[in-house]
């Protein structure tokens, strides 16, 4: 266990003088300052987008006050809600009440930027394995993070916020997998924004060699208030040949937080990725999820839940990109909608010329609990190659009355039938999980939600 060493710079802003400051302050070897230098002049220089472009066009950024927030804050967890939040992840890996060391390969608990708690056993560490926030990984293996950080997978001069993202990063998860270990216990990492008015810029990087094998689950949470809080994070996902990772992110911000980020992954030859987004929390959330499968053989499988009430906006834009032959993806997002929430999901399953054999599935299922609740599909198709199989569709339903009625019939409720089916809308993703505690944390999310409705 490590004591606190969190990032706070007060009183500041999202300026080229908050970014110099950040940098004398960790110490940063000055290929990153550099780094970070380039990334604020592209951030200063791209639009913001808007709803001239098809990306945007559904997602309205107009009430994200980036001006007003504050990098990194100073808040602070109290003592029972880090105790919760360790129950609570304990629970993700269904090990029983207790302190015991085989919950968990390892732990990682980050407040604002800063660490709050670390746990790694030694086991991992005999064995090569690296497992730490990013601020450590730049002061004790620079060379790694010069060669795979924002340089092979997500790219500063893709948007503006994947610019703004590279030019203020601090805080997240930095592992490394080397060639031929596997991790049998999953590594668990916890994102905190402590305060109001903060915006905090996680960066995981995951750099997994040939034929290893780890689970890495990723929490996102913050503290509440009234004034906005944001999240501008960015994951890289580097398989080796041979790899299998799976990477879970779990959205549990609180209401007013808003999130822009990009989940990329980039597979080797028989690589196999497997991926969960699960959003329940957050303002305005917009993720992207991508899959990019450059190896031969190699295998992504992507996978979505989230429920929205009030009036949450979701957007998901993903990419199932088949760059060589004899590769497979399969994708099944689905989502919830109450009282007068949005969601967005656009997906495109691109195969390359010279992308034989390729196998591509693409569905994603939407269920409308209320007459004020919207969901808008959009699954594509760029077809270069012509041996190959892809197929994708989309649907958006409300609950058959008919289905309702039948169980009534039986002795439920309304609310018991109506929470009875939307477990089951969901069963058919969260039965792909292979951790017990992961499903039934799942679940109680959604309990909560349809609970929050009144339904």
């Amino acid at each position: 266990m490590v004591g606190d060493s969190r990032t706070q710079l007060v009183a500041a802003q999202l300026t080229r003088e908050t970014l110099l400051a950040l940098s004398k302050q960790l110490r940063e070897p000055e290929w990153l300052q550099k780094r970070r230098l380039e990334a604020f002049d592209l951030y200063q220089q791209l639009p913001m987008p808007g709803p001239h472009l098809e990306e945007w066009r559904r997602t309205d950024l107009s009430g994200l006050a980036l001006d007003s927030l504050t990098p990194y804050g100073q808040g602070m967890i109290l003592e029972d809600e880090l105790r919760r939040l360790i129950a609570f992840l304990k629970s993700l890996t269904g090990a029983p009440e207790g302190d015991r060391k085989e919950e968990w390969a390892g732990l990682l608990v980050q407040g604002s930027s800063g660490v709050l708690l670390q746990d790694q056993s030694e086991a991992l560490k005999a064995q090569g394995v690296l497992f730490m926030d990013l601020r450590s990984a730049i002061r004790e293996v620079p060379d790694l993070l010069q060669e795979y950080l924002m340089v092979r997978c997500i790219r500063p001069d893709e948007d503006k916020f994947r610019a703004l993202h590279a030019a203020f990063l601090a805080g997240g998860t930095f592992l490394y997998v080397p060639r031929g270990v596997e991790i049998a216990l999953p590594l668990i990492s916890s994102v905190w924004i402590e305060g109001e008015g903060v915006a905090i810029f996680p960066h995981t990087l995951v750099v997994a060699e040939s034929q290893s094998k780890v689970t890495l689950i990723e929490d996102h949470r913050s503290s509440g208030g009234e004034a906005q809080a944001f999240s501008a994070g960015a994951v890289e996902l580097i398989l080796g040949d041979g790899a299998h990772v799976r990477y879970i992110s779990l959205g549990n911000w609180a209401l007013n937080t808003w999130e822009v980020s990009t989940i990329r992954g980039i597979l080797g030859r028989d690589a196999t990725l497997h991926t969960l987004v699960a959003s329940f929390g957050g303002n305005v959330v917009k993720v992207n999820v991508e899959s990019i499968l450059q190896g031969q053989g190699a295998t992504s499988e992507m996978l979505g839940v989230f429920f929205g009430t009030g009036r949450q906006h979701f957007d998901f834009h993903t990419l199932q990109e088949h760059q060589s032959p004899h590769t497979t993806s399969d994708l099944l997002y689905k989502g919830a909608l109450a009282d007068r929430a949005y969601s967005v999901f656009a997906g495109l399953i691109r195969a390359h010329y010279g992308a034989q054999k390729t196998n591509a599935f693409q569905s994603n299922r939407n269920l409308i609990l209320s007459d004020g609740a919207r969901a808008d599909s959009m699954p594509k198709l760029e077809i270069m190659a012509n041996d190959l199989r892809c197929t994708h569709g989309a649907s958006v339903s409300r609950i058959d009355e008919e289905y309702i009625f039948y169980l009534m019939s039986r002795g439920l409720t309304r609310i018991q039938a109506v929470h009875m089916i939307v477990d089951g809308f969901f069963s058919e993703v969260l039965d792909r999980l292979p951790l017990e505690g992961l499903r039934e944390g799942l679940r109680e999310e959604i309990t909560k939600k349809m609970q929050g409705r009144g339904t």
